[in-house]
């Protein structure tokens, strides 16, 4: 199976680092969030992948271009321009680089990938999120299902502390950011049929993934959820960056280090 990546978006939230390059470019222990969730899927045995390029799509492009060198120490020979390579850490993937436009949503850029998957089954995620999901698990879930989408449901929890107040106002308890609320949010990590591409719409540019193509499919009994209670984290800001980095530092519980 392939795994399909949006990373084309402009990343507004997290702009004191989007400004410079695309949001799966801004690095967790000094390897692009992208390297990370590629690393992901190939310990789960996914060598190939589709990644939709928009916004400074070009530095995507440069950094696979060049992969063999950002990942290898070198001996550059300034006379002849001659470079030796020692001990490279280069991987066994295919990447495919796909330029699905610039103000494209999410549907859009599914849809312009389309004859790169044609025919087969594939995962699909964001160039954002890590999570210690059993990508395996969930395609086992998916097959057992038999339905067209299955997506990653995952409770985020609360950025905040609960208060529990008394009928007079005094302060009976203090919860540190509840997880458990019962309430479940789309985690990404889909996994998706070949027929999908029929439940985007015509103007498929104009609409996000997440809205009428994922609203239809559970309307028609087409989506089901696999629920996921592990870790997961989405880099949505630059707090979200630096709880990212402090995990890296601590042991990322999302993958082995490997180079």
């Amino acid at each position: 199976m392939k795994a399909v990546i949006f990373a084309g978006g402009f990343g507004t939230r997290i702009s004191e680092e989007s400004h410079l390059k695309p949001k799966p470019m801004i690095e967790i222990g000094g390897r692009p969030i992208l390297w990370h969730i590629l690393q992901l899927y190939a310990a789960h045995g996914v060598r190939e992948f589709v990644i939709c390029l928009g916004y400074r799509g070009y530095q995507i492009k440069e950094y696979f271009l060049n992969y063999y060198y950002h990942h290898a120490d070198l001996t550059v020979d300034l006379a002849t321009n001659a470079v030796t390579v020692h001990g490279s850490a280069a991987h066994d993937l295919r990447v495919t680089l796909v330029d699905t436009g610039l103000e494209t949503q999410t549907a859009g850029r599914l849809q312009r990938i389309r004859p790169y998957v044609a025919g087969e089954r594939f995962h699909l995620t964001y160039g954002d999120g890590l999570a210690t999901i059993d990508l395996k698990a969930l395609e086992a879930f998916h097959v057992a299902h038999g339905k067209t989408a299955t997506l990653t449901a995952i409770q985020p929890g609360s950025r905040f502390g609960v208060l529990e107040l008394g009928p007079s106002g005094h302060v009976q308890a203090f919860r540190e950011k509840p997880v458990d609320d019962g309430n479940w949010i789309n985690g990404g990590f889909f996994v998706l049929e070949p027929n999908v591409f029929d439940y985007l719409p015509p103007n498929a540019d104009a609409v996000p993934w997440e809205r009428a193509p994922l609203e239809r499919l559970a309307a028609e009994g087409q989506l089901v959820a696999y629920r996921h209670t592990g870790f997961w984290k989405a880099m949505d800001t630059l707090r979200d960056r630096q709880e990212l980095e402090k995990l890296w530092a601590e042991g990322a519980p999302w993958q082995p280090r490997q180079a």
